[in-house]
């Protein structure tokens, strides 16, 4: 269902919010549509090249439509309908990047000799948010070592199997499935079904996978997934970007990020991006989103 059926089915007024802030809407609406999950993410174009994109929202005020309108040109826009329609565009701004101020984080990359161009040519580009920790989480997982098109198919194969009612896969639905009986829902190996069900039972038991403004949380958050089977150092720390709003993510084994640098190692890699700290994730997502939308080579 989408559009003004699905606003309609969760009943209520739409309540709507214009984003103030200036957008890069051509890398927003990249990230949108390369992590959109089938099933659960709604992509529908407009006549003046911008896009619509809905979802469903969980929230402990009831559940919610979530419409983010990125226009070809001008302000994006937020909608919600449903008992937990304001969390809804709490959700939505999060998921913008919006919770983010990334003028400290892009005034400082922008003198750095590598990063620079890409970083004054967009100079709006923020770090998305995740619109569901757990979800995000487990869709990274099922990410590990495939093309971003096999996690999408694998992520919305969960959702059908642990989500309700067209939205995202829920973490207490996950831990009650058998490993192998998640492995032939999904098609995913032995060893990612049992890691998935791990990471469910321990958001079910605890473990908050929500934002998180304090370095000593994250921490504690980031050890505790490495500890889980089957979830390393990329695992934890795209969540620590995503999930947990870490600002000082770097990922030197991503195979687009090296690319994106040229080519160079993973050592390589990890010892460059030390000058771009404390603002790691906003050079991630500038590499990301120029080797997806402006893919000549920054050498390093």
């Amino acid at each position: 269902m989408s559009g003004d059926g699905a606003v309609a089915a969760m009943g209520g007024a739409v309540v709507e919010e214009r984003v103030e802030a200036a957008l890069d809407l051509a890398g927003v609406r990249a990230w949108l549509v390369a992590h959109a999950v089938p099933g659960v993410d709604t992509i529908d174009p407009d006549v003046d090249g911008g896009t619509r994109h809905r979802r469903r929202v969980r929230s402990p005020e009831g559940g919610a439509v979530l419409e983010v309108v990125l226009p070809g040109s001008g302000g994006a826009v937020l909608r919600a309908s449903g008992a937990g329609a304001a969390q809804a565009l709490a959700v939505g701004r999060r998921w913008l990047g919006l919770d983010l101020d990334p003028e400290p984080a892009a005034a400082t990359l922008a003198a750095d000799p590598d990063l620079g161009p890409l970083v004054r040519a967009r100079p709006l580009l923020r770090v998305p948010g995740a619109p569901d920790p757990f979800e995000a989480a487990a869709n990274v997982v099922l990410g590990q070592h495939v093309s971003v098109a096999a996690g999408r198919l694998f992520a919305g194969r969960l959702a059908t199997v642990a989500g309700v009612d067209g939205g995202p896969a829920e973490a207490g639905r996950v831990a009650g499935i058998d490993p192998d009986d998640l492995q032939g829902a999904t098609g995913v190996t032995g060893a990612r079904a049992g890691t998935l069900v791990a990471l469910a039972r321990a958001v079910v038991d605890g473990l908050d996978l929500g934002p998180s403004p304090d370095d000593d949380a994250r921490a504690a958050t980031r050890a505790a997934l490495l500890a889980l089977p089957g979830v390393g150092p990329w695992t934890a720390d795209l969540v620590a970007m995503r999930c947990l709003r870490d600002p000082d993510v770097f990922l030197p084994g991503d195979l687009v990020l090296r690319r994106a640098m040229g080519g160079v190692t993973a050592a390589e890699a990890g010892r460059h991006a030390r000058a771009w700290a404390p603002h790691r994730s906003l050079a991630v997502v500038h590499l990301w989103t120029h080797h997806a939308l402006d893919p000549a080579p920054v050498r390093t």
